[in-house]
């Protein structure tokens, strides 16, 4: 990562494997980017499980109940949808309800180009180290990619307030 990067808008997400750092997407999702750092600040992530890991697809995480249905005590969002960006390998995205408005907590980070998402999910960062360390996390099972006795974020933080 380059001396000039901008740390208040990078995301050390640290795993059992390693630390994957995520440039974030403020022009491109402000909402959801403050989202994602407030609850970052809070340790909200912290231990949380990629409880849904779909090989070749995505791994999911950000709800601290593991089920999938679970999400902060905040309000949902307001879909910040744009093609600007891509589903790429490595892309970070919201994860919601068929309700466009209903992103909370819940991310993923994708394995692989899907462009059927483009347009259709909130695009708010995208990994720019560390994506070998996303690929190591243990993958799910049936069509779900639920995962039993998932890996968990160990640390979520923002880049600037990391010593």
């Amino acid at each position: 990562m380059s001396e000039s990067a901008n740390l208040e808008d990078t995301i050390y997400l640290d795993t059992k494997h390693g630390r994957v750092i995520i440039a974030l997407f403020p022009d491109l999702a402000p909402a959801h980017v403050e989202r994602i750092k407030l609850l970052a600040r809070e340790g909200f992530y912290d231990n949380t499980p990629f409880h849904r890991v779909i090989e070749g697809f995505m791994a999911q995480g950000g709800d601290p109940t593991g089920t999938g249905t679970g999400g902060s005590k905040l309000p949902d969002l307001k879909a910040e949808f744009s093609t600007k960006e891509r589903f790429v390998r490595g892309t970070c995205g919201m994860a919601r309800t068929s309700n466009p408005d209903s992103a909370n907590s819940q991310f993923y980070i994708m394995f692989a180009p899907a462009s059927h998402l483009d347009g259709q999910y909130t695009i708010w960062g995208k990994v720019v180290e560390g994506m070998d360390f996303i690929d190591k996390i243990k993958r799910g099972s049936g069509g779900g990619g639920t995962v039993s006795d998932p890996d968990r974020i160990v640390s979520f933080r923002v880049a600037a307030d990391v010593a």
